[in-house]
């Protein structure tokens, strides 16, 4: 189409609407302009028609492209308008879908595939009368299965499901998702004391490390620790009461006694 149309305007009148513009910044002029040139926004809106979008929003988009190129061209530089416009209403339109339309922003390379991959689904379905294999879609549009899988992919994720909908997306009395993944965690409350063990647990002797850790992490009876460590029961008890003790002691900052060096 903007073959046509510079081939149709390419002559003194077309070059005189530039003229008036660029001189006496001749509103009518630039009407014309927009008139003229109207068709290459309507083209270039209805390649991604389809995708996300409806064809009139982003026909306004690219109507929005179309009168910010008219009014940066320099038409003293001799290039063809219409290869200054394409760039221009390309990226209105590259724009609006990513700060308007997709709340995950999508690789230019996916992106660029997916007008493809949307309009050859459509055509598929209507001449197979049932939705298109991967396959399918690979060899119409001419890509890698895989490439068409990852595009299906990024079509159904670059809109997040909110947390307050419903799982199934069908039933508005379920449950939301909030309420299945935002339960309280426990654990939250022990993350400090972990951290002040960890920091203290350098200050106890080995012996009274060993005992803790068959005591509180392979969770032993007093009897069978005394019977590993080689010493009595009463002997074990003291040497948890010790190591507690300093532990506390060291998370609370305050000094503690010399740790127990391997006593029997």
């Amino acid at each position: 189409m903007d073959a046509v149309v510079s081939e149709a305007r390419r002559g003194p009148s077309e070059q005189e609407l530039w003229n008036r513009l660029a001189g006496e910044r001749d509103q009518a002029a630039r009407a014309e302009l927009v008139e003229l040139y109207m068709p290459l926004a309507r083209r270039m809106a209805s390649r991604y028609a389809g995708v996300s979008e409806p064809y009139d929003d982003l026909f306004q988009v690219a109507s929005l492209g179309l009168l910010n190129a008219i009014d940066r061209f320099d038409a003293s530089r001799g290039t063809p308008f219409a290869g200054f416009a394409k760039p221009t209403i390309l990226g209105e339109l590259k724009r609006h879908f990513r700060d308007k339309v997709w709340t995950v922003r999508v690789p230019r390379s996916i992106h660029d595939r997916m007008g493809e991959v949307e309009r050859a689904t459509e055509k598929l379905t209507l001449e197979l009368r049932r939705p298109p294999s991967v396959e399918e879609l690979a060899a119409e549009v001419g890509i890698d299965a895989a490439e068409v899988l990852e595009i299906l992919e990024a079509q159904h994720n670059r809109r997040p499901l909110s947390l307050d909908a419903p799982p199934s997306g069908e039933d508005p009395d379920e449950s939301s998702g909030a309420e299945w993944v935002g339960r309280p965690d426990g654990n939250f409350d022990l993350v400090e004391d972990r951290v002040a063990v960890q920091a203290a647990l350098p200050s106890l002797g080995e012996r009274e490390r060993e005992v803790l850790r068959l005591r509180f992490v392979e969770e032993l009876p007093q009897t069978e620790i005394a019977l590993r460590i080689g010493c009595s029961q009463m002997h074990i008890s003291r040497l948890l009461r010790r190591a507690l003790d300093r532990l506390r002691e060291e998370a609370e900052g305050q000094p503690a006694e010399s740790s127990e060096t391997g006593r029997p």
